[in-house]
């Protein structure tokens, strides 16, 4: 598996997430990946499951650019139970 983080594979949609004030927005495997992984463990631990799955959807669709579509709807799910979006 190569760097997760600097995948430039573009996911099926982009995310724009108001997060203190400012607008992130997300468009690339990398990008999501970031987000999701740099953000404080703690932030995520009601959600683990679903961060767990959006993680792992992300390192697999940087290695295969046909599973962004996995990958966007797990981040989708995650994003919506989290309220942001």
């Amino acid at each position: 598996m190569g760097d997760v983080s600097s995948s430039d594979t573009p996911l099926k949609a982009t995310f724009k997430l108001r997060l203190n004030g400012e607008t992130v927005t997300l468009a690339t495997v990398g990008q999501a990946y970031r987000f999701i992984t740099n953000i404080n463990a703690v932030e995520w631990m009601e959600f683990r499951s679903l961060h767990d799955d959006a993680v792992r959807a992300l390192e697999k669709a940087a290695d295969n650019a046909m599973l962004t579509v996995q990958a966007t709807n797990a981040l989708r799910t995650l994003f919506v139970r989290a309220k942001l979006l």
